[in-house]
């Protein structure tokens, strides 16, 4: 199968990390967002990715300069301006020629959803569309999503006031389109596909269904999201190592090859040690993710944080609850807290 995801926004809820780093690059456990989705489409039988683009696109075109990953043909879509959720989608489906049904995902949901089980439900319903649904404490933040027994859609609505969402089944983002759902779709026009195209369909019945599935989900955009991620990544929300070639050491401590910890350092799960990082004597790591080359000092505390490659942090400093950008140092005994820092431009 054909996919479309799409990675066009601007991140803007990650800055400063997103100014210069698309928001699907930015890493998750020590790889790319993207190459992670990638791979996650990859295992359940999906061949050739459009790869809907409109900030930084050259990012991604350096990034993949092969144009495939892991068997995945990719192709890229570049909107000549934004066009929302449904505008790109057509316009990169249009660009692929796609012409049998096909997914279509959301550059910045992390999921183990089994895209094959979606399909079959969406076959055995013969419906136009069809929506993953994921269930949330607060559904107040989100798109609501009803559904009749057999998972028609009866109504879809955006954000409810907390306590008045008639369910907690969210829309995830992950969705199976026959391609006539793209006539539906105004050509080179900004629309929503959540907001627009979907209501519209259910003007008819017997269009669109969805999917409820308890699966791991996380939408990875926003700090604190972000954060999650990476410990719930290496903690094995996703079924597999938090990254190829990690090492488990003990319960919830990866190292990769190459990393060195002094035998004074404390870690405590869950914490992955990229290659060739160092940690120094009398450290204390938790629930942090470390990248290559990066080197956490004498003394200093580092907790539930992200460093991201080539990263320092001084001897006997504090960090919690940060994430520091590519070479970014943090000075000797210095406190940082709820921080998204990047190195200044030279």
């Amino acid at each position: 199968m054909k996919a479309v995801v799409l990675v066009g926004g601007e991140g803007t809820r990650l800055r400063p990390l997103t100014f210069r780093t698309p928001k699907p690059l930015l890493t998750i456990a020590n790889q790319p967002f993207l190459e992670r989705q990638l791979s996650w489409m990859g295992r359940h039988g999906v061949t050739e990715v459009v790869l809907s683009l409109g900030y930084l696109p050259d990012a991604f075109v350096a990034h993949f300069p092969d144009g495939e990953f892991e068997g995945i043909r990719l192709r890229y879509a570049v909107e000549p301006e934004p066009l929302g959720t449904a505008g790109a989608v057509r316009f990169a489906a249009d660009l692929a020629g796609v012409d049998e049904r096909f997914f279509v995902c959301n550059g910045d949901v992390l999921t183990t959803l089994d895209l094959g089980a979606l399909a079959a439900f969406h076959d055995e319903r013969e419906a136009m569309a069809t929506i993953h649904l994921v269930r949330v404490a607060d559904p107040s933040a989100f798109g609501v999503v009803p559904t009749f027994d057999d998972g028609e859609v009866k109504a879809f609505v955006e954000k409810p006031p907390p306590g008045q969402a008639p369910t907690d089944w969210i829309n995830a983002g992950t969705y199976v389109l026959e391609p006539s759902v793209l006539d539906r779709i105004p050509a080179d026009i900004n629309s929503s596909i959540e907001r627009e195209t979907f209501p519209r369909m259910l003007d008819q019945r017997g269009q669109l269904y969805a999917m409820q599935s308890d699966g791991y989900w996380l939408d990875i955009g926003t700090p604190d999201k972000y954060l999650a991620a990476h410990a719930d990544v290496i903690s094995g929300a996703l079924g597999l190592p938090p990254v190829a070639g990690a090492v488990e050491e003990e319960p919830g401590i990866w190292l990769e090859p190459g990393a060195v910890v002094d035998p004074s350092t404390r870690l405590v799960p869950p914490v992955l040690v990229g290659r060739d990082a160092a940690i120094g004597p009398g450290a204390w790591v938790s629930g942090t993710s470390i990248g290559a080359g990066c080197t956490v000092g004498y003394g200093a505390r580092v907790a539930r944080s992200v460093l991201h490659d080539g990263a320092v942090v001084g001897r006997a400093a504090d960090v919690a609850d940060c994430v520091l950008g590519r070479d970014v140092e943090v000075p000797e005994a210095a406190v940082l807290r709820d921080a998204l820092r990047v190195c200044e431009p030279a």
